[in-house]
């Protein structure tokens, strides 16, 4: 293991010039989790991550489509209140939008301009050069090894007043966390709480609602 001092927040030490302390928050079989005490992120130390190529493999076996129901009802939990904030016609991108984009279908039936990217399957970067209304992702942050440059990246395409639209789940306290299933898929390196997302809203100067238990929302200020 990597000496602790040389460990910094994937979130946080991007857009901070104070890098935070940090402790051990679990450990298991397989893996340390560490959390920030700045932004509250714990999250999996570089060492321990899978390849690309093994998080790959783990992610073609994801067989999600737009025709199954359940996977729909699922994603609703975003697209629904993402939608009450919108206007039909706005321009959009879902971000990580996997080997079955669906979350896109939904958003154009409900009558708006959809992009999709995803690293692995979608990987057009010029589709990042773009400015958007809005951008939805789902289950796809807790994948990111550098959150804080990709939700920088995300939020510098969202239009004054536009809407960041994020579902994963998220973390309750330490108790808690020890016996999460959630943590123990390993392509899973990172894990918010809310107050993770308010640090990031007070930081972007944003308006964070949480319609949901795994959802936030976050609006960008128009003046921004």
């Amino acid at each position: 293991m990597a000496d602790l001092c040389d460990l910094t927040c994937p979130l946080c030490h991007d857009v901070s010039h104070n890098v935070a302390s940090i402790e051990n928050y679990c450990s298991d079989k397989r893996r340390d989790y560490f959390q920030c005490h700045q932004c509250r992120l714990v999250f999996v130390p570089p060492w321990q991550h899978l390849s690309r190529e093994e998080e790959k493999t783990h992610y073609d076996l994801h067989e999600n489509s737009p025709n199954d129901p359940g996977y729909r009802q699922f994603l609703s939990r975003l697209a629904d209140p993402l939608i009450a904030q919108l206007t039909p016609g706005m321009s959009g991108l879902d971000f990580g939008s996997g080997p079955g984009p669906t979350l896109s279908v939904m958003l154009e039936e409900a009558g708006f301009e959809m992009a999709v990217y995803d690293i692995f399957y979608a990987n057009d970067v010029s589709v990042l050069q773009v400015d958007y209304d809005f951008i939805a992702t789902t289950e796809v942050v807790e994948h990111l090894s550098q959150p804080g440059a990709v939700l920088e990246q995300l939020w510098s395409r969202i239009k004054p007043g536009g809407w960041l639209g994020i579902m994963t789940k998220m973390v309750l306290d330490q108790a808690a966390f020890g016996r999460w299933h959630y943590k123990n898929d390993q392509t899973h390196i990172c894990f918010y709480s809310r107050e993770t997302f308010d640090y990031l809203g007070q930081y972007w100067g944003a308006l964070v609602q949480f319609p949901a238990d795994d959802v936030v929302l976050m609006q960008k200020p128009h003046n921004n």
